[in-house]
C-alpha cells in the first residue's frame, strides 16, 4: 500500500507484542533479540493458523456456512500489494452476505520495506504471503497472485508496466484467475488514475479493466483454452478509490455502490471492518500491528464502469449492492441456461427442493445444531443426483461447466455444514521420531519436516461429537502411490456418539523422490531479485496459488448409521435410503505438534525438504581491494535425516581462484545436526568487480547445492524459502579510517553494520534500550538505523543526549524515517527541518553533487559521478523538503519529469560536531555490494573526523 494512505486509513491502538521468527534450518531461531519485544501482537488469544477461527466453528460457523449455501454469488477483488485490500468490504460480502470471494493480489510486496526485521526481497515476499493468508482467514476469502513482482515504489503506471515487461504478463495471470474462478462481479480496489498514487496501484486497476473483457475473448491468451480453461465474462466491473482513499463522504455522482462495513455482526462479535482489522494486524511487516478502528458506521464506495447487463441503477445512478440485477439464488442457476433450460426441465424444481432443505436446516439449527444434519444430508443426496444427471445432459459445454462448478461448490459447502452440525472433526499428526510418552516433543525433536528416504508414523483421529452413531467407511492417507500403508484394522466400525476413531499409517518417502517436485518450496523464483521484476515459474501446476498445497492430507468418509432414529435424524420427513445413509467426508493436512522454548504447545503443517541444507554464510560479502590477498568463507551444512549420513563438501569458484581445503568430508549422526566449515579463499587478484562462490555437498550420489530457511511466526503458518548455496562477492576499492569507532543503534533492522564490519570498520551495536546509560564518548560516530525513531521509542526520550554528543564533537548519521508527522513533531534535528514523503524511485536517476568541495566527497574516498552507477531499486525515500540555513544539501536527484529533490542528504555543523540526515537507500545498496554507495557511506561516517 502507498505509505501516504496509512495515516488517513487507520487509527493507532496500544501495541501488542509477538516474536518474529525467521528460522534457519534446522530450526535455529534467528530471532532479533533487541526487537523481539517491540513488535505489535495480533492477538494473544488468536488460534494457531492450522486451527479454525472461533467464528468458523460451532453454531457461528454453521450459521455462516448455511448462509453461503443459500447464494451462488461470486466476487473477485484485485489489488496491487498485500494490505491494499478493502478488508471491510471483503468481510461484509463473504461473511455478511455469504458470497464466495477471491482476492487477487498482483505481487507479494517483496520490494517493500520490512518494519520488523532486515529481511528483504523474495524472503520478505514469502513472509508477506503468510501474513496475507492469515488476514484472509478473517476476511473469509480465497487468495491468488500473479507472477509480476514488487520492484519498489513507482510513481506512475508507465514505469510499472515498463518494469513488468508490458501488460501481458500480469494481464494473462489475471485472465487465468477470472477464467478459473468465474466471478459474477469484478471489483478493482483502485481507480487506475493518478489519484491512486503508487504506480502499482494504478496498474492493478488498468489491468482489471482490460481483463474484464479479455477473459471472455477466446482470442486472448488462447494457450489457456488449450489447457482446458474456458472464456468467462463477468457481469459487472467496479473501480474503487473514487472519492479519495478511505474517504467517509463522497459526491453522489462519483459512486454507484455505498456499503457500510461498520455494521455489527453478532456472529463476529464486532463490525465487519473491525473483524477485518483483526486480520490485517497480522501484516506486521507492513507496520499494521497497532492499527485499529472505532465502532460505528464506516463506508466504502465503488463505481460501476462496465457491465454486460441492462441498466441496474436507480434514477440517481446508484445501486444497493454489487449483485443488483444478478439472480444469485440457487434455483437462479437454471436461468443461466437461457433457452437450453428446456432441455433439463427437472433442474429448476430440483434446485428449488435443495434450497428448501437449506432453509429447513437453518430453521432447525436455531434450536439445535445437530437438528440441521437431517435436511443437509437430504440436500446432499438430492444435489448428488442433480450433478450426476447434469453431467450427461445435452447442453453446451461452457454453460454446463459453470453450473457443475457451482453445484460442486455447494456439495463441498454441504459437507462442511454437516460436519459442523454433527460436531465432527479430524486430526492427523506425525509421531515424533522417538517415544516421548504423553508429552509433546520439543521443536527440535519434532518431525516438522521430513526428507526423501525417511520413514515416519502418522496418527489420524476422527472425532464424532454428535449424539448419533456414525459409520466410518474409510480412513485414508493421501500421498503419492506406494508411500503410505495403514498398519491397523481397516475402517468400517462404528464411531459411537462422543467417541473417537483412530487409524495409523506408516509413510516411507522413496529415496529417489529427490527427482520429483515433492519439496515444500515456492513454485516461483527470481535469479536476481535486486534487478528482476517478473518471477520465473518453476512448477506451472501451482501458478497463481499462494503456495503449493501441503504435501500430506488425511481424510475420512463416513455416513450415519441406519437405526430407529433415522426419521428424526433427517428431519422427520424422509428416509435416508437403503441400509445406510448418504456418505460425506472431512479432510485435513498432516501437522506436527511440539512444545516451543516457552513451553507453549505449537502446531506446524508437515513439510518435505531436502535431506541436506547447504548455505554460505553470509550470502553476500563485500571484500575491500586492500585485503591481504585472501579471505574466509564459511559454509554451513545441516542434516534433516534421522539416520547417520556422510558426504563431501567442496566449493566452485571463478577461474584462477582456489580454496583451502579443496574439499571436506563430513559425517552426520543425528537429525538437526549442523556442521560448519571455513574455507580460506585465495583469489587470483582483488580488483573491483563481482564474483560468485558456490558450495555443493555430495551424499549418496546426490548433489545438494541449496539452502532452505523456515519462515514463520507464532501467529502465522509456515513455509520454506530456498536460495542457491551461493555467496555473491563484491570486491570494492574503498578506504576505511583506521581509528574510527562507530556505534550503530538498530532501528527496524538492516544489514548495514554487517557490511561495515566486512570492509574492516570498527562497529559496535548499541541496544536502543541501553542508550541512556551508554558512554557515547567511546565513539566518534553514532549511526541510527533505518526508521530508528519510528521503532525505538528510547531514542526520542534520549534525543538530547544524541544531540549533545554532536555538540561536543561527535558525528550523528540519521537514516530515513517513515512517520513524517511524528518525526517533525518530535523536533529531533538540531535546527528546524521538515521531513516529507518525497522520494526518487528510479535507481538510474541522474545525481548532481551540489557541494563538490565538501569533505564528504573527498575523505577518505574520492566520490565521482561513477559512484552513483549500479544502484538498486531506488535512489532514496523520505527526503526533507524544508530545512534551516544551517543545513547544506549535498546531492540532488529527481524522477523523470519532476523537479530536483535536494533533501535526501543534508549536513549541518552543530557545536563542534556534524549532524547528517540521509534518505538515500543505503539499506539496499550496501547489502547489494554497490561500490559507490559503500564509499559514500564510509565518507558520511568519517565526516567531521578528517584531521584524525
Amino acid at each position: 500500500m502507498a505509505d501516504e494512505a496509512l495515516g488517513a486509513k487507520y487509527q493507532r491502538a496500544k501495541p501488542r507484542f509477538p516474536k518474529f521468527l525467521f528460522v534457519l534450518f534446522p530450526i535455529l531461531l534467528l530471532t532479533l533479540g533487541w526487537f523481539a519485544e517491540s513488535v505489535p501482537k495480533p492477538g494473544s488469544t488468536d488460534p494457531q493458523f492450522v486451527d479454525p477461527l472461533p467464528q468458523d466453528t460451532g453454531a457461528a460457523g454453521l450459521q455462516e456456512t448455511l448462509l453461503r449455501l443459500r447464494t451462488t454469488a461470486r466476487l473477485m477483488q484485485t489489488v496491487a500489494h498485500p494490505d491494499d485490500e478493502d478488508g471491510g468490504m471483503l468481510t461484509l460480502e463473504s461473511r455478511g452476505k455469504g458470497a464466495r470471494v477471491l482476492l487477487l493480489t498482483l505481487n507479494r510486496g517483496e520490494g517493500g520495506q520490512n518494519k520488523i526485521g532486515s529481511n528483504l526481497f523474495d524472503v520478505l515476499g514469502v513472509l508477506r504471503t503468510l501474513e496475507l493468508l492469515a488476514a484472509d482467514r478473517y476476511y473469509g476469502v480465497e487468495q491468488r497472485f500473479t507472477r509480476v513482482a514488487d520492484f519498489g515504489f513507482s510513481k506512475n503506471a508507465g514505469e510499472t508496466f515498463q518494469k513488468w515487461q508490458g501488460h501481458d504478463i500480469g494481464l494473462g495471470d489475471m485472465v487465468r484467475v477470472i477464467r478459473t474462478f468465474r466471478p459474477d462481479v469484478l471489483v478493482a480496489r483502485f481507480s487506475g488514475t493518478d489519484r491512486d498514487g503508487h504506480g502499482h496501484h494504478q496498474a492493478s486497476s488498468i489491468l482489471t479493466r482490460e481483463a474484464f473483457r479479455a477473459a471472455a475473448d477466446p482470442n486472448k491468451f488462447p494457450e489457456q483454452l488449450k489447457e482446458g480453461l474456458l472464456p468467462w465474462q463477468a457481469k459487472k466491473l467496479y473501480i474503487g478509490n473514487v472519492c479519495g482513499f478511505g474517504a467517509q463522504t463522497c459526491p453522489a455522482e462519483n459512486y454507484t455502490v455505498k456499503l457500510n462495513t461498520g455494521e455489527s455482526n453478532p456472529r463476529l462479535g464486532m463490525s465487519y471492518v473491525q473483524f477485518a482489522m483483526e486480520g490485517l494486524r497480522h501484516q506486521l511487516s507492513q507496520g499494521a500491528g497497532a492499527w485499529s478502528i472505532d465502532s460505528g458506521p464506516r463506508y466504502t464506495y465503488y463505481k460501476l464502469v462496465d457491465s454486460v447487463l441492462p441498466s441496474t441503477t436507480d434514477k440517481d445512478g446508484h445501486e444497493q449492492d454489487f449483485f443488483d440485477g444478478i439472480d444469485t439464488s440457487l434455483p437462479g442457476l437454471a436461468g443461466r441456461l437461457g433457452t437450453e433450460e428446456s432441455k433439463v426441465p427437472w433442474l429448476r424444481p430440483g434446485l428449488v427442493e435443495v434450497a428448501n432443505r437449506f432453509e429447513d436446516a437453518r430453521r432447525r439449527s436455531e434450536k439445535e445444531m445437530s437438528a440441521a444434519a437431517g435436511p443437509l444430508f437430504a440436500a446432499l443426496q438430492e444435489l448428488d443426483s442433480l450433478v450426476s444427471r447434469l453431467d450427461t445432459a445435452p447442453i453446451s459445454s461452457p454453460v454446463k461447466e459453470d453450473l457443475l462448478d457451482r453445484l460442486r461448490e455447494k456439495q463441498q459447502q454441504l459437507q462442511q455444514a454437516i460436519n459442523l452440525a454433527l460436531d465432527v472433526s479430524i486430526e492427523a499428526t506425525v509421531a515424533p521420531p522417538r517415544d516421548t510418552g504423553t508429552t509433546l516433543p520439543s521443536e527440535q525433536e519434532a518431525l516438522t519436516a521430513v526428507s526423501p528416504g525417511q520413514k515416519f508414523l502418522v496418527r489420524v483421529k476422527f472425532h464424532n461429537g454428535s449424539k448419533y452413531k456414525l459409520i466410518v467407511d474409510k480412513m485414508r492417507f493421501e500421498a503419492p502411490q506406494g508411500w503410505a500403508k495403514q498398519i491397523d484394522a481397516q475402517a468400517g466400525t462404528v464411531a459411537a456418539a462422543g467417541q473417537d476413531q483412530y487409524a495409523n499409517f506408516i509413510v516411507q518417502i522413496p529415496a529417489d523422490a529427490v527427482n520429483e517436485h515433492v519439496y515444500t518450496r515456492p513454485y516461483w523464483h527470481r535469479d536476481d531479485p535486486e534487478t528482476e521484476s517478473v518471477n520465473i515459474i518453476d512448477d506451472a501446476r501451482y501458478v497463481t496459488l499462494p503456495f503449493p498445497p501441503p504435501p500430506f492430507h488425511a481424510s475420512v468418509q463416513y455416513h450415519p448409521e441406519r437405526s430407529g432414529f433415522d426419521l428424526s435424524f433427517v428431519g422427520g420427513e424422509h428416509k435416508i435410503g437403503a441400509s445406510e445413509g448418504p456418505r460425506t467426508g472431512i479432510s485435513t493436512p498432516v501437522i506436527a505438534q511440539f512444545v516451543d522454548d516457552k513451553g507453549v504447545e505449537r502446531k506446524r503443517t508437515l513439510a518435505i525438504v531436502p535431506a541436506f541444507s547447504v548455505m554460505l554464510e553470509p550470502g553476500q560479502q563485500v571484500i575491500p581491494t586492500d585485503k591481504d590477498g585472501q579471505f574466509a568463507v564459511k559454509v554451513g551444512v545441516s542434516s534433516n535425516l534421522s539416520s547417520a549420513a556422510k558426504g563431501t563438501l567442496h566449493l566452485e569458484m571463478p577461474a584462477g581462484w582456489r580454496a583451502e581445503p579443496a574439499e571436506e568430508a563430513l559425517d552426520f549422526h543425528r537429525r538437526g545436526e549442523k556442521q560448519e566449515v571455513e574455507f580460506k579463499i585465495l583469489p587470483a587478484s582483488l580488483k573491483e568487480g563481482r564474483a560468485n562462490i558456490r558450495a555443493s555437498f555430495e551424499s549418496g550420489g546426490i548433489d545438494y547445492s541449496e539452502g532452505y530457511s523456515l519462515v514463520t511466526r507464532e501467529d502465522l503458518d509456515s513455509f520454506y524459502y530456498y536460495q542457491p548455496a551461493l555467496q555473491r562477492i563484491s570486491v570494492v576499492d574503498v578506504k576505511v579510517p583506521a581509528d574510527l569507532n562507530v556505534g550503530y543503534i538498530m532501528g527496524a533492522g538492516d544489514d548495514i553494520s554487517t557490511v561495515l564490519k566486512q570492509i574492516g570498520m570498527k562497529v559496535t551495536l548499541i541496544p536502543a534500550e541501553k542508550i541512556a546509560g551508554e558512554d557515547l564518548s567511546r565513539y566518534q560516530t553514532i549511526v541510527l538505523g533505518i526508521r530508528a525513531y519510528d521503532t525505538q521509542k528510547e531514542l526520542a526520550v534520549n534525543n538530547k543526549k544524541l544531540l549533545d554528543f554532536v555538540y561536543n564533537g561527535g558525528t550523528l548519521v540519521v537514516q530515513y524515517e517513515t512517520s513524517p508527522a511524528d518525526f517533525n513533531k518530535g523536533k529531533f534535528t538540531p535546527y528546524p527541518a521538515e521531513l516529507s514523503r518525497e522520494r526518487v524511485t528510479v535507481e538510474e536517476a541522474p545525481v548532481t553533487i551540489l557541494a563538490p568541495d565538501d569533505s564528504v566527497f573527498h575523505y577518505p574516498n574520492q566520490i565521482t559521478q561513477h559512484d552513483f552507477d549500479g544502484w538498486v531499486q531506488e535512489r532514496g525515500l523520505y527526503f526533507m523538503d524544508q530545512w534551516d540555513s544551517h543545513f547544506t544539501p549535498l546531492l540532488a536527484s529527481n524522477d523523470p519529469g519532476e523537479q530536483p529533490q535536494k533533501g535526501g542528504l543534508l549536513r549541518a555543523q552543530y557545536g563542534k560536531g556534524t549532524y547528517i540526515y540521509t534518505g538515500d537507500a543505503f539499506f539496499r545498496q550496501l547489502p547489494a555490494g554497490v561500490p559507490g554507495a559503500i564509499r559514500l557511506y564510509v565518507n558520511l561516517l568519517s565526516a567531521g573526523h578528517e584531521r584524525q
